[in-house]
């Protein structure tokens, strides 16, 4: 029996209306937060097989498991080399070097979350970097509101520059195949010049009011870095599969290698050396906690997505969208690029941007024939990484660092007030965008 007739058996309704409401109804349920977004993406992925859309062997051929082995892969080494106490030396060093000054310790933490979010993803630097920061602001008695702010956009910013670094990048390079160096040379460039001129305002507004009595510096000065080190030989292993991740990402491209097998045998390497030279019994549970670690909520709320998206796509419909962009936009490439930077960035500020992306992935792609083919669309792809990893620092449900961060400071007694953050994010948001604006026309467009 196939899908249309099985639907209308079923519910008697058109596979494209049904698709669409389904497809409305799952960034519903996701931006109100009532319920798990992997339970709303998971269920409507089931609703989108059993209404007949799909079959299960179409919806597997609708998950990118690129991204999901990349996503993983990178999990598992963070989350093996954050034992090493590594990233908490990166902080505390970092804030020694400026002489423990409020001003001086804000500027290394937001350039080290930004270097961090380009190499490993800025979901988990923000996991190892927000609660070190509480730490340091609590010494010096400083309000920790500045220092998470910057370190929310440093995250953003820095988390574009590269292929992994933000879950859209990983899901456009997935689906283009672009590689690590596309990204980096593309992305890079313009991510620094934001980065820099953010931080000019986050200046005027908080950084000069920035003070702290000596003897609390003197704490902050008295830290011993070295002591966050608990594990050397592993902080040894951990920077070695790191170096060697990196490579592949960065050579692999060229020899036919995915990321996802990159990040999956760097994952696979690591967890030998952790594990080797304990007992049978302790390499067990070494390997259970590591595991525990995983992400699996963001996995399994990618795995739903992609089948309730591939199902929308399977009906017709974004490719009647795609006409409608085109429609709007004259079938002008300039206008469309312009116009899905700008549109990814509301948007993303509005909801998650993983979704946004996994909705206007496949629209795009419908879009080659009319501008002459793949090659054409590279500016639209950079758009849409551009408006949507940046969008995100647009309002806190903008991306999933985002609300970590106020996670962690709501659990610390200095709670993150929606409104509050957006009406300081959003102004900085659209200024990188109109920076992004520039970038994209005078390097693509014209």
């Amino acid at each position: 029996m196939h899908g249309e007739d099985q639907i209308n058996m079923l519910f008697g309704m058109n596979p494209v209306w049904y698709a669409g409401l389904l497809f409305v109804a799952t960034y519903v349920l996701i931006m109100t937060e009532r319920i798990n977004r992997a339970v709303v993406s998971i269920t409507a992925a089931g609703l989108m097989i059993l209404g007949g859309v799909l079959t299960q062997e179409s919806a597997m051929q609708g998950i990118d498991f690129n991204t999901l082995g990349l996503l993983t892969g990178m999990m598992i080494i963070v989350g093996i080399a954050k034992n090493s106490g590594i990233f908490q030396f990166l902080a505390i060093w970092s804030a020694k070097l400026v002489n423990a000054s409020p001003w001086g310790i804000l500027v290394m933490l937001v350039l080290v979350t930004a270097v961090l979010s380009a190499l490993l993803d800025n979901v988990t630097t923000v996991l190892l970097i927000a609660p070190v920061t509480l730490l340091i602001t609590d010494t010096l008695k400083l309000n920790a509101y500045p220092y998470l702010f910057a370190e929310i956009f440093a995250s953003n910013i820095g988390g574009t520059a590269t292929l992994i670094g933000d879950p859209p990048n990983i899901m456009i390079g997935s689906a283009t195949n672009l590689g690590f160096n596309d990204f980096f040379l593309n992305l890079a460039p313009i991510a620094v010049v934001i980065l820099v001129v953010t931080m000019f305002p986050i200046y005027i507004f908080w950084g000069r009011h920035l003070q702290a009595q000596p003897e609390l510096r003197q704490k902050v000065m008295n830290y011993r870095e070295k002591d966050a080190i608990k594990d050397l030989r592993l902080l040894k292993q951990s920077l070695l599969v790191l170096a060697l991740v990196m490579l592949g990402f960065t050579v692999g491209h060229s020899y036919g290698l995915q990321p996802a097998s990159v990040a999956m045998f760097g994952a696979a390497l690591l967890l030998i050396f952790y594990s080797l030279p304990h007992d049978s019994r302790k390499q067990s549970k070494l390997v259970h906690k590591t595991f525990c670690e995983v992400e699996w909520t963001t996995l399994f709320f990618f795995i739903g997505l992609f089948v309730v998206v591939y199902g929308v796509e399977t009906t017709g419909l974004l490719n009647v969208m795609a006409n409608q962009v085109m429609s709007l936009t004259g079938g002008d490439r300039s206008v469309t690029a312009i116009l899905i930077l700008w549109v990814s960035a509301i948007a993303s500020s509005i909801v998650d941007n993983i979704p946004f992306v996994a909705t206007m992935i496949p629209l795009i792609k419908n879009m080659a024939a009319s501008f002459g083919g793949g090659d054409e669309l590279l500016p639209l792809w950079w758009s849409l990484s551009l408006g949507s990893c940046l969008g995100g620092n647009g309002s806190l449900v903008g991306a999933s660092a985002n609300l970590i961060v106020a996670g962690f400071a709501d659990r610390s007694g200095q709670p993150i007030n929606f409104v509050k953050f957006m009406i300081g994010a959003f102004p900085l948001m659209l200024l990188s965008i109109f920076i992004s604006t520039i970038y994209i026309y005078f390097r693509y467009l014209i």
